[in-house]
Order: structure tokens, then sequence, then C-alpha cells
């Protein structure tokens, strides 16, 4: 592991601390200047030549009455293990450096990997089982064709993205809406240690950074940014995760949407991105056969990709009561009254059935006496 040097990345958190200094001006200085240092020992006048910066400002970062939060910030991040990557290294993710106002530096945990290919998968924060599902079941498809997987460890579908990509022994990223040492949700403390052990969770952050509500936006143009495609796994109509679609789309990066039942409000937001032109996604090879203009090599899906199997006739072993039963059910959650009206079985009957189709691992039971096809990608 590459560490951080604290005499490199000095300017960088110096620079960036002065205020009216955001991200675009930042990168417009780097562009003219190369890098920080350069820019602090730039004469006034070389200073104002760059578009937005004032005389005023000029004389802000010349005077640069900075320093010691600065390198406390540096001494806390080496302290508790954590890397900063800038702008200018090897591990900052190459297409994260394309877009309009990147970030000059993320603070990691883990291992960031620049040249790695990325797709993003975004949710719901209240899903349904069924998306959960899916976000795991192509997440785990995704990383084991070599891609890493980008979500925002929020709740919900982001939480299942990574779950699924880790369940299949590949490489995720989150992306914070906080500093490092103040995990949001905190109840995912868990899933951000199994990220760094194996991929890496970054922020632009500061260490302490609460979880502000105007961050998140900002977040979120990082998932796409890094990343050639970002996968919409459910989303009501407002969701924050069609905020990430947008940014994905004017960053010049794939949209991708999961369909879900016409019924819910969850899956109105991805039906609208579908209606809207983003790729339809059923399996992982609809979002490789999209990419693979953009790929080295044509990557190829397993041909089972854990999507839902509902085709009774695949087991030899199923009687015709079993047969009939099955066939009624789909991915979404049915009542058991409604199984009764739909077969004309005796409610006796259905149930040894769906015990068995249980227990044989084809249909899923959930509260309330609610059944549904179990999705076989499932860990």
């Amino acid at each position: 592991m590459l560490e951080t040097d604290p005499e490199k990345v000095f300017g960088w958190l110096a620079l960036k601390s002065i205020p009216r200094i955001g991200n675009v001006l930042f990168k417009k200085l780097i562009d003219r200047f190369s890098t920080p240092e350069n820019v602090f020992a730039a004469s006034p006048e070389q200073l104002r030549s760059v578009e937005g910066i004032s005389e005023g400002l000029a004389s802000a970062i010349r005077s640069r009455r900075v320093g010691a939060a600065v390198k406390r910030e540096i001494d806390r991040a080496l302290e508790k293990g954590f890397r900063i990557v800038t702008y200018a290294d090897e591990q900052y993710p190459c297409l994260l450096r394309q877009i309009y106002d990147p970030p000059p530096y993320l603070y990691v945990s883990g291992e960031l990997d620049g040249q790695s290919s990325n797709i993003g998968v975004v949710g719901s924060r209240n899903p349904t089982r069924y998306g959960l599902s899916n976000a795991g079941r192509l997440s785990k498809g995704l990383v084991s064709l070599g891609f890493a997987v980008v979500s925002g460890m929020a709740r919900g579908i982001d939480s299942a993205a990574h779950a699924g990509a880790l369940s299949g022994n590949g490489k995720t990223v989150a992306v914070l809406g906080s500093g490092l040492e103040r995990i949001y949700p905190p109840e995912n403390r868990k899933l951000f240690a199994r990220i760094s052990e194996s991929g890496a969770v970054v922020s632009e952050f500061p260490l302490q950074a609460a979880p502000e509500p105007h961050h998140f936006p900002a977040r979120n143009r990082i998932i796409s940014g890094m990343s050639l495609g970002v996968v919409v796994v459910e989303a009501a109509k407002k969701s924050g995760s069609l905020i990430t679609a947008r940014l994905a789309a004017e960053q010049n990066r794939e949209v991708f949407a999961v369909p879900g039942s016409i019924a819910s409000f969850k899956s109105a937001g991805t039906h609208n991105l579908i209606k809207q032109g983003a790729k339809l996604v059923e399996h992982v090879r609809d979002i490789v056969e999209e990419l693979a203009p953009q790929m080295t090599g044509r990557l190829e899906p397993e041909k089972d990709d854990g999507y839902y199997h509902s085709d009774p006739n695949q087991s030899a072993d199923m009687n015709p009561d079993e047969r009939k039963l099955l066939a009624c059910m789909e991915p979404y959650p049915i009542h058991i009254d409604e199984l009764i009206a739909k077969t004309s079985l005796a409610p006796g009957a259905i149930a040894g059935l769906l015990m068995k189709l249980e227990l044989d691992g084809h249909v899923e039971q959930l509260p309330g006496k609610r059944f549904c096809l179990k999705n076989r990608g499932r860990s």
C-alpha cells in the first residue's frame, strides 16, 4: 500500500482551505500552475490571469494564513490509517478527472484503483425486497466480470449493491456524504470495514464532516463521475438516485434502469428514466453490451446470472399441483389467499406445497403469509 506523504499533500489541503476556492477554481489553478506549490509561488499578476481569481483572492493565496489546522487534519488521517489521494496521483480515478468539478483530493480507507472499470449501482433508501435482490444480483454479476461496483453506502439499494459485490469476492467503492470518521448511516460501520478490506471507502469531505443534506448531491457526482455508467435499481419520482442519473448523463456516462411493477410508486422514477432513454436492464449482459465499445475486450457474463426463473417445466421432479402453483407465482409477493383463488387448490394442500417449494429453493416466504419466487442469485 502506498503511504501518504504529509509534505506532498499539505499544499493541496492548504490551497483548498482558502475561502472562495472551490473545486472548479482549484482545477483551473492546477491546470495553469501544475502544483499547489507553484500556485503559492506565483505572482499576483500571474494569479489574476486565471479566470475567477480577483485581486483580493490573489492576495489571500499569497498570504496563505493556514497551516496548523491543515497539519492536524493530515496527522489525524494518517493516525487513523487513512490516505489522502490527490488529483495528481495514479490512484485517483481516471474518469473522475474528466468531470467539470473533480475533488482536488479524496480521503481513502482501503485501496483505491485509479484504473479500474467502475459501474455505479444506486437506488432507493426504502426499497422493496425485489429491488434489494436485484441490486445484489447485478452487483455480484458485475464483479464476476472484473468491474468494481460504486455506490453511496446508504441504506437500502446502496448497501445491497456493496453486499452483492462483496459476496462475489469483488471490489466495491463506497462514496460518503460525510467524513470518514462520521460513518453514515451508523449501522453501516461493519459494512464500512468490509469494504475497506477489499476495496475502498472515499470522501472529499474533512474527516469530521457531518452528513449534511447538501453533501449528498456532491457525493453523487463522484459516484457517477468515476463510473462508466450508473444503474438505478429502484427509485421513486423524487428519489435522490435520479440526481445521480442526471449527473451521469451530464458527464456523458451511460444510464441504466431496472424496471419494476407499474403498480409500484417505488419504480416510478426508474420507469421515467427508461422513457427518457435509459437502457432497460434485466441482466448483467444488458449493461455489458452497452459498454462493450468502451471496453478493451468483449466481456461475456455467465449464462446464469441469478435471474428469477419462473418456468415450472424446468424441474422434472415436480408433480402437476406443484407446477400449477409455481406458474401462478412472480418475483413480487402474493398472498396465500390469492394463490388459493388462482389454483382452486385446498388451503391445506397449498400450505404443504408452498413448504416443499420453499425447501427446494423455488419460493420464498415473506411476512403476512405472502410468497414470491426466489431469486437464485441471492446469496
